[in-house]
């Protein structure tokens, strides 16, 4: 057939073909030339033998007024046919008018109900193709539709056809095409925009990442999950999407892992990436420039395409190095009050964005200005924590994927068991752990005799030895200071009688009520007695025994000269760290020591006490639990300091009585049986009824190491050896001198 104008402009707007009377009846109802399904209609002003097609169509086909086109009769499917669904992009047929409304920075808006209602009427029992452009009349201007996608009544679930029919019921879904000066309205949400991520498996572990699941809900729920829906939905519900999420925790607990691979998962543009203190500058106003830089191209975007514009991603590492709180910093220049400001700005500002999404990570969030927490800027704080037990096993199956598909993991290596002695542990040490692990199933191998001898790879294996030895060698910051704890308790621990079983029966029941009560999220208890009574030995013993994660002695070895300030610091960051494992145990030792008192004056830290007080009665997160015990000498002291009513438990740790102490020397096997009365007898004659443990071992050790009088030592090897008891005597009457 010839091709010939469409006969009139009102029918050029109907996406028909027209042919002569004569030639309907063998080219109806449907005409297929090229890629393209005509409807076909009559029409007494095309000759015979020719198709009258509009400019649209021409153009599709790429033929001219005259050329000779083939064609065929079109026969659509019985089934599976109709449009369920389609989406189309929208842009004017004028390029001009594109190009004035965006000049003027300004759009068209075209009403998806509006112009849904208009295709129906105009375009219903009509076959598109993928790929196929029509044009339509809205409001006075005429648009250029093109079919980008379809899916067809009965097809599975995500699968798109090339060609279908449209219905009175089809769904369409608009899009505006890029600098086009359309803006969509009222757009309902026929489909999700899951174009947004490279893949629907939101699965951590395949991207390298263990233990952290919940945090990705929680990222995705508030972060992602208004931006899969179109914009209209979200004009609709009055909202603005999220533009900025705070990662804070633990240094090696994956917060920087996570934003890069955010970053991978996303489609559209790269992450730009920068840390913090790479903003910085020693030219005025440079740093300023460099955080304007980064929302360049989000702002040039927004400018062109409005709400249709891509998602950019600013990752901002360690930006607590230039957001801290305005006015912590005494610089002169003020550089970093200004770098603040102008954060705030480009995200919450007058001409705020709403196609970005600032990730900022720091381990000190106390550090950050109060502004940039707030809603509207870094609104959503998520805090990557350390792993629990099944995080731990997640990890550890991560780092030993490759060594167990490569049969290089020993059968007797159990990742269960290593997760439950590893707690506490974050992601890097656990990732050092079976470094450490690997290195020395590798060291076997090595003859360090000849380093250059052939290896053979089939014998390396890493088994649960060299796990062991691993366990021995990493050790998590977050852990339990047990070497402290026994250094506290070098003569062991030795049970005087019914007032110590006593004693430790309450504090075990303590810890346990800590372990497994809800309703007990904080416990504290003071161990009170005379000087040398055992206080901090029962405690490190309770502290090992109690196998909590999170053990640590706080003592005032670490504060000789220290300030007020510092020991505060020192005293908040022990209890933060606490909060970060999932049940803790702290103990203060001496804590009159802590706050410097003496009795001549008296001088004491009122600021270190104050500390101490507010530190006491805070409670721990949800899902943490904290168990504090601390020592004195002083209780007396404390009740005018108030520290006895900051503690709920307060027990008082006796000196030994006469029968306790016999019954300590005959556990420790000091003197013969029959000597053993003669010796209490001598030492209640220099120290009265009671007498301090501690001081009882030291001067059992002088009594085995001094001197008798020939001036031969008294030495007996052994510390649980026979005492004689003459030079037992003898010692007691040196210090009794």
């Amino acid at each position: 057939m010839r091709v010939a104008n469409c006969p009139s402009q009102e029918l050029a707007l109907t996406n028909c073909a027209f042919v002569n009377d004569a030639d309907v009846e063998a080219c109806a109802p449907y005409v297929e030339i090229g890629d393209c399904v005509f409807l076909t209609r009559a029409s007494a002003e095309v000759a015979p033998g020719a198709v009258g097609l509009n400019g649209v169509q021409r153009k599709q086909l790429r033929v001219s007024t005259g050329d000779a086109v083939k064609w065929r009769k079109y026969e659509p499917p019985s089934r599976e046919f109709d449009c369920a669904g389609m989406t189309i992009e929208l842009e004017f047929t004028r390029p001009a008018l594109a190009a004035s409304l965006i000049a003027k920075n300004a759009h068209e808006g075209v009403d998806a109900n509006s112009m849904t209602t208009i295709l129906r009427r105009t375009f219903s029992s009509q076959v598109f193709t993928v790929g196929q452009k029509a044009a339509v009349e809205y409001c006075g201007n005429n648009y250029l539709l093109s079919v980008n996608h379809v899916v067809v009544e009965g097809a599975r679930e995500g699968v798109t056809s090339l060609r279908g029919m449209f219905t009175p019921s089809t769904a369409v879904v608009y899009e505006a095409s890029s600098n086009s000066g359309i803006k969509i309205l009222g757009q309902k949400a026929a489909v999700m925009n899951t174009g947004l991520f490279k893949s629907k498996d939101f699965s951590f572990s395949k991207l390298g990442i263990g233990g952290l699941d919940q945090q990705f809900e929680d990222i995705f729920r508030r972060a992602f999950s208004s931006r899969i829906f179109p914009q209209s939905v979200v004009q609709r519900l009055g909202i603005q999407h999220v533009k900025g999420m705070l990662l804070h925790g633990p240094p090696g607990t994956g917060k920087t892992l996570i934003a890069r691979q955010i970053g991978k998962m996303l489609n559209g543009k790269e992450p730009k990436i920068v840390n913090g203190p790479e903003v910085m500058s020693k030219y005025v106003g440079q740093s300023e420039e460099n955080v304007r830089k980064l929302f360049e191209d989000a702002e040039a975007e927004y400018k062109a395409r409005g709400d249709d514009s891509d998602l950019h991603i600013i990752i901002f590492d360690e930006i607590d190095a230039v957001c801290k709180s305005r006015g912590s910093v005494s610089s002169g220049t003020g550089v970093h009050d200004s770098i603040v400001n102008q954060l705030l700005t480009k995200i919450d500002g007058v001409d705020a964005l709403n196609n970005i999404l600032l990730i900022g990570m720091t381990n000190r969030k106390d550090m950050l200005d109060e502004a940039i927490l707030r809603p509207g800027r870094l609104e959503v704080h998520i805090e990557i924590g350390l792993p629990d037990e099944n995080g731990r096993i997640q990890i550890l199956n991560i780092h030993s994927n490759k060594m167990s598909e490569n049969e290089f993991l020993g059968g007797d290596v159990d990742l269960a068991e290593l997760a439950k002695r590893t707690g506490n542990f974050s992601g890097a040490e656990i990732e050092g752990l079976v470094k450490s692990a690997v290195s020395f199933a590798l060291t076997r191998q090595v003859d360090m005799n000849d380093i250059g001898a052939p290896i053979d790879e089939d014998n390396i294996k890493v088994t649960m030895a060299d796990f062991e030895l691993a366990l021995l060698e990493v050790k998590p910051a977050f852990g339990a200071s047990t070497d402290l704890f026994e250094r506290c308790m070098l003569n062991g621990m030795i049970s005087y009688g019914e007032k110590y079983e006593k004693l430790v029966s309450t504090m075990e029941s303590l810890i346990e009520q800590v372990r497994v009560s809800e309703k007990t999220p904080m416990l504290t208890c003071l161990l009170e007695g005379g000087a040398g009574s055992g206080k901090t030995a029962l405690a490190a013993a309770l502290a090992i025994k109690s196998q909590f994660p999170f053990t640590k002695l706080l003592t005032s070895d670490g504060f000789v000269g220290a300030s007020e300030a510092a020991k505060c610091q020192a005293l908040a960051k022990l209890f933060d760290d606490a909060y970060k494992s999932p049940v803790s145990l702290i103990v203060l030792d001496d804590i009159e020591r802590l706050l410097e008192y003496v009795a001549i004056g008296p001088r004491f830290s009122n600021v270190v006490l104050q500390a101490l007080l507010v530190l006491l009665k805070r409670q721990p997160p949800p899902g943490r639990k904290l168990l504090v015990i601390g020592t004195t000498s002083l209780p007396l002291v404390f009740e005018d300091m108030g520290l006895n009513a900051a503690f709920n438990v307060s027990l008082h740790v006796p000196e030994l009585s006469p029968s306790e102490t016999s019954a300590v020397l005959a556990e420790l096997g000091a003197f013969d049986a029959v000597d053993l009365p003669r010796a209490c007898q001598a030492l209640q004659a220099l120290t009265g009824d009671r007498v301090p443990i501690k001081r009882l071992f030291m001067l059992l050790e002088m009594a085995r190491h001094g001197k008798d009088d020939l001036g031969d030592s008294m030495d007996v090897g052994d510390g649980r050896r026979v005492v004689a008891l003459d030079r037992w005597v003898a010692c007691l009457r040196d210090l009794a001198q």
